[in-house]
């Protein structure tokens, strides 16, 4: 019903728009990937999942408004794993539930100055540390809202999403704490300016968690802080990007605690004739306070950050601080495939309180594409000290879209 509601609310602004010519747009995309994890400490060590995973879809669009829906399939052909749902706990996860959901489902009226959606869309801010798409899982995640993007001068652009229920990774077959979706009145705002050093934002974000099962997490938070990301060329051949990124979180809505926690991240990219040269420092603190209560990030990819072996999800209760750098080296063509990449990187994971030294990770990355074809080998391996336990994962993947 809500979703109804948002689609009339973009209709009512579109107004004339609906009596221009149609022209329509067909969506189709599908995915195979076979996914092995080695872990310790669980009663059968290893899981295998290959699944695919397909989206089809048309968007209809006149003049300024459109209008697109669509569906999507995951189908395990290999189903030798725990997918958080179904399965035998004692494999290691793989959060790939098989699943048949309503991917998208949107109205959009889009102008120069102005775009506004409502329904079941995608929302995916800044690098996604704090509200994303999780495009890695084969689900997804994607929200039941009503966005405004307006640009009302050169360079200053505010975004501002109500969102009533998120559309998690687990699918249908979604229950405990791996809701199928968490509602709640969610409020996502970012203000930001282009200027001379980068793009400045300023952000603000509501999390509104309800499901009792979800509550127990104590997730509901108020997050708002300040990020400025940019890149500026040294020569004709090298340039330097970079992020630097301060937010503080408390309590919100129905969480019980009374907290507040703060997030740091500073991080740089040296690009020098194919070469990549990588390094930062990420902070997810623990409360000063009895709650022990430390900096969540619920809404986000989590997967891009922290390792791809994906120990912190959920940041411990003493905080979680990340050193890493890494590198790589690209080529635009190699017969056939364009685009290939090369990537390596390592992570030291220590507490914020305590003095906990939890582990180290080591992650690497092939990549190309052939066609409308990406083509991706991934591998992990987590090395525990005070936290989870050793794991080494690999991923072969197949991407595509027309």
């Amino acid at each position: 019903m809500k979703i109804l509601c948002a689609s009339a609310a973009v209709l009512a602004v579109a107004g004339p728009a609906c009596a221009q010519d149609i022209s329509l747009k067909p969506v189709a995309e599908a995915r195979l990937r076979y996914e092995h994890v080695d872990q310790d400490g669980v009663a059968q060590e290893t899981a295998d999942a290959l699944t695919v995973r397909a989206r089809a879809g048309l968007t209809a669009s006149a003049g300024a408004l459109s209008a697109t829906i669509v569906g999507q399939g995951t189908l395990a052909i290999v189903d030798d794993y725990y997918d958080g749902l179904n399965g035998a706990a004692t494999r290691p996860i793989v959060a790939d539930p098989q699943n048949v959901a309503l991917y998208i489902a949107q109205l959009q009226y889009k102008t120069k100055a102005l775009t506004l959606t409502g329904g079941r869309q995608k929302i995916a801010l800044d690098d996604e540390r704090f509200v994303g798409n999780v495009a890695f899982r084969d689900n997804a995640q994607t929200f039941d809202a009503v966005r405004a993007e307006l640009t009302p001068a050169k360079g200053l652009k505010l975004d501002v999403a109500c969102a009533w229920s998120v559309r998690t990774i687990w699918g249908f077959q979604g229950k405990g704490v791996r809701q199928q979706a968490v509602s709640g009145d969610n409020i996502l705002a970012n203000l930001s300016y282009a200027t001379p050093v980068g793009t400045l934002t300023g952000f603000a974000y509501l999390v509104d968690q309800d499901e009792a099962a979800v509550q127990a997490f104590r997730f509901s938070s108020q997050t708002y802080g300040v990020r400025l990301a940019g890149a500026r060329p040294l020569s004709k051949a090298a340039k330097i990007s970079y992020q630097l990124s301060y937010a503080r979180q408390s309590d919100y809505h129905s969480n019980p605690n009374d907290y507040g926690a703060d997030y740091w991240l500073a991080d740089a990219t040296l690009d020098v004739r194919g070469w990549k040269l990588n390094g930062g420092y990420e902070v997810l603190g623990a409360s000063s306070g009895a709650a022990f209560t430390s900096f969540q990030t619920p809404l986000g990819t989590n997967f891009k950050f922290q390792g791809w072996a994906d120990k912190f999800l959920t940041t411990p209760a003493n905080g979680i601080r990340d050193l890493y750098v890494g590198g790589g080296y690209g080529w635009k063509q190699m017969g056939p495939l364009i685009g290939v990449a090369l990537a390596a990187s390592w992570h030291r994971f220590d507490s914020d309180r305590l003095d906990q030294h939890y582990g180290n990770e080591i992650d690497l990355l092939a990549s190309a594409k052939a066609g409308k074809t990406a083509l991706s080998l991934r591998y992990a391996h987590y090395e525990a000290k005070a936290m989870a336990t050793d794991t080494d994962k690999v991923w072969v993947q197949a991407d595509w879209s027309i």
